[in-house]
C-alpha cells in the first residue's frame, strides 16, 4: 500500500510542477497611441493567424506596449500582434487581404506577398523559461 501510495504522488507532483514558462512580448514602431495593440499566442501551426490559444489587448503608452504571458506549457508556439487604432476588435483590412493597420510577428517574420509563415515565426519555450521578444510594427 505504501508504493501506491508514493506511486501516486509522485504522478500527481509531476502533473501539477510541470514547468510553467512566461513568455514577455514587447511592440514598438506605433504612429500613434489610440486605440490598443492585440496580441495573440498560437500553439498550432493549423490555427496560425487565425484562432489564438491565448491573447492579451494592452494600452500603448510612449509608442510602446508589453504584455506577459504567464503560465505557458512547453512546446513550440508564434505570436501575432496589431495595433487597433479604432478599437474594434479585429484588424482592418483594405479589400480583404491587405492590413490597413500595423501589425507585426514573433520573429518579425517578413509577410511577403502574404501573412507571416508559421516556420519564420514560431519558438520553442521549455523547462520553466522566460523569453522576450520585440515587435517592430
Amino acid at each position: 500500500m505504501q508504493t501506491v501510495l508514493t506511486y501516486l504522488t509522485l504522478l500527481f507532483t509531476t502533473v501539477f510542477l510541470q514547468a510553467q514558462n512566461t513568455i514577455e512580448v514587447t511592440m514598438t514602431g506605433f504612429d500613434n497611441n489610440k486605440g490598443s495593440v492585440q496580441v495573440g499566442l498560437y500553439d498550432k501551426e493549423s490555427n496560425f493567424l487565425d484562432k489564438e490559444y491565448k491573447t492579451i489587448a494592452s494600452k500603448i503608452e510612449g509608442g510602446t506596449a508589453t504584455v506577459t504571458f504567464t503560465e505557458v506549457p512547453d512546446g513550440v508556439y508564434a505570436i501575432s500582434c496589431y495595433h487597433d487604432e479604432d478599437s474594434n476588435g479585429k484588424l482592418n483590412m483594405f479589400m480583404g487581404m491587405i492590413p490597413r493597420e500595423p501589425y507585426g510577428t514573433s520573429n518579425n517574420a517578413p509577410s511577403n506577398f502574404g501573412p507571416p509563415k508559421w516556420e519564420d515565426a514560431k519558438f520553442e519555450v521549455k523547462e520553466g523559461e522566460k523569453v522576450s521578444f520585440k515587435i517592430k510594427l
